[in-house]
């Protein structure tokens, strides 16, 4: 199956409860979902809390920092844009604040990249979307 030129699996669909998520990506801040019952971070941004369903949940500013937890570098994927993009690091890190994110690293070698490394949030632009990516800290 061929998929049209322009599909793209690499931009976000944001809604009406997302949408200050990718506004303060705009702006050069992570957003975290903070569960008002438990008191436990998540992310990816959701209406409840995966950790107890409690919908009591506030945005909260993420300080940006997190430890890699796994990674694996990338060479081959067929969906647009990513091909274009191989090789690239697709990542699984340890936010500060608790959850852990699926995202990727940038401006890293795939060599440099250990277990525990600490890391920082940077945006990377894509059609008029900021979207989070993760480098070394160091």
């Amino acid at each position: 199956m061929t998929l049209p030129a322009t599909v793209r699996f690499d931009l976000p669909e944001p809604d009406a409860f997302t949408q200050p998520y990718w506004d303060a990506a705009a702006d050069g801040v992570l957003l975290v979902r903070r569960c008002g019952a438990c008191g436990r971070a998540h992310h990816y941004p959701r209406e409840f809390c995966p950790h107890c369903w409690s919908e009591d949940g506030t945005w909260e500013r993420a300080s940006g920092n997190a430890e890699l937890y796994t990674w694996s570098v990338v060479h081959r994927n067929d969906l647009p844009p990513f091909g274009t993009r191989t090789p690239y690091i697709a990542a699984v890190v340890d936010l500060a604040e608790g959850p852990r994110m699926m995202t990727e690293i940038v401006a890293t070698e795939g060599d440099d990249l250990r277990v525990g490394m600490p890391l920082t949030v940077a945006f990377r632009e894509v059609e008029g979307f900021s979207v989070p990516v993760f480098r070394s800290r160091s």
